[in-house]
């Protein structure tokens, strides 16, 4: 299980670099948040039966809801997905209404809020480059 921890704290920090912001923009957006949402299987259905319930619940029409962007969606083998989202603070309660109204059944979810530490930490690395594929 620790493996498993690590593994998604990684996976965050490396979304978190991913997603660097000018200071202009963290003045003009500074109610805004990443939030961080673990979408994890159900691992008694198929992805079929998984993908049936999120059609039925309306998923793909609510989630994530009007004013919310989606930064990055990864699937995480063995957990299920992890979706990064941006919002100003006032549509949390939107967002989490949207998971439980049309991802439940499907998933069970985990919310962190998440920052962007890399404009913090840019200055500090040794190695800055960045690898593209």
């Amino acid at each position: 299980m620790k493996n498993v921890i690590f593994a998604v704290w990684a996976m965050l920090c490396i979304t978190s670099l991913s997603y660097a912001q000018s200071s202009d923009a963290d003045k003009r957006d500074s109610d805004k948040l990443l939030l961080t949402i673990f979408l994890k299987h159900d691992q008694s259905m198929n992805l079929n039966e998984i993908e049936e319930v999120r059609k039925k619940q309306g998923f793909y029409k609510n989630f994530p809801p009007e004013g919310v962007s989606v930064v990055n969606w990864y699937v995480v083998m063995g957990i299920g997905q992890m979706v990064v989202l941006e919002l100003p603070a006032s549509k949390l309660k939107d967002v989490n209404l949207a998971i439980e109204r049309s991802a439940w059944k499907a998933f069970r979810s985990e919310i962190y809020p998440t920052y962007d530490l890399y404009p913090i930490v840019e200055d500090k690395l040794n190695n800055t480059s960045k690898v593209s594929y």
